[in-house]
């Protein structure tokens, strides 16, 4: 079966109604391969990288898009993020006696920082609780709290793929091209069912144009260019390096001299960057050669 990495925004040429299309094979299972994620987290960890691709494209920005919880049930911690509308990575942090018969999430917090290269940093907290909502109700409700913007979303996901749709009404100023149609609750309403009707193994197994084509064969649809996305980590070697210089240099070298050397793992795709004391010597003289420079 062809992989399916990229997400598709899309545009009803006869009413403000604007959508994105995203659809994850490759990128999620190299996440999950990574880590021995509890079978119960899996599905919802792609999920959320479907929510950050799909969010990421719609708000057409350069930089990065996160998505992050914090709650108080089996898992503890759970984020992904899309960087520049292609790059995804992601990670969950879970309680050592793990059990599924419990909350996944349970009550507590979920942060959607964006991260502009140019502008201001921007961040929305919304409560969660997975007991009464899911992911997708509860970004829906962000858009609706925070932005006034109308907005529907279907996520599906299991252990090995992962995928994401929404149809959000687009203000009455709003235009795109030649585009400036008012929103009406009819057209809302009529494209809302249809999409509903979606079913996991069309948007797991088919293209974005066939799947769009099956949901509103009967609508005007226009599609821009899919943009592809992959799983793609920010660790290295001088980004570890960083970190083992703001010990400093006497507990650095105090450390390196018990155990031989310091090794630093990435939690996200489990890279493991080890330096020997000449390694870390050096790094304290780059260190002060910088600052006098």
């Amino acid at each position: 079966m062809t992989e399916l990495d990229h997400t598709t925004r899309f545009l009803f040429a006869d009413c403000a109604v604007r959508g994105e299309l995203t659809q994850l094979d490759r990128s999620v299972s190299e996440v999950l391969s990574k880590h021995h994620y509890p079978s119960a987290i899996q599905p919802l960890l792609g999920q959320f990288m479907a929510a950050a691709a799909m969010l990421s494209d719609t708000l057409k920005f350069d930089g990065t898009l996160s998505l992050q919880v914090r709650g108080s049930g089996q898992v503890r911690t759970l984020m992904a993020e899309c960087r520049d509308n292609r790059a995804l990575r992601a990670l969950a942090q879970y309680n050592d006696d793990f059990d599924d018969r419990g909350p996944i999430l349970g009550e507590g917090q979920m942060a959607i920082t964006i991260e502009p290269k140019q502008g201001q940093r921007y961040q929305g907290v919304v409560a969660i609780n997975d007991t009464d909502l899911s992911l997708a109700q509860v970004l829906e409700d962000y858009f609706q709290q925070s932005e006034q913007i109308r907005t529907r979303i279907w996520l599906f996901a299991d252990q090995h793929k992962a995928a994401g749709l929404m149809l959000q009404a687009m203000p009455q100023s709003a235009s795109e091209g030649d585009l400036d149609i008012p929103d009406d609750d009819e057209n809302w309403s009529r494209l809302m069912l249809l999409a509903s009707t979606l079913k996991p193994e069309e948007v797991f197994g088919l293209d974005a144009q066939t799947v769009l084509h099956r949901l509103f064969h009967e609508e005007h649809v226009r599609l821009y260019p899919p943009r592809p996305l992959e799983f793609e980590c920010t660790c290295s070697a001088g980004r570890s390096g960083n970190a083992i210089v703001t010990l400093g240099a006497t507990e650095a070298l105090a450390l390196v001299e018990e155990l031989g050397h310091i090794d630093i793992d990435c939690q996200f795709c489990h890279e493991r960057y080890v330096f020997k004391a000449d390694d870390v010597r050096q790094l304290f003289s780059a260190s002060a050669d910088d600052t006098l420079n």
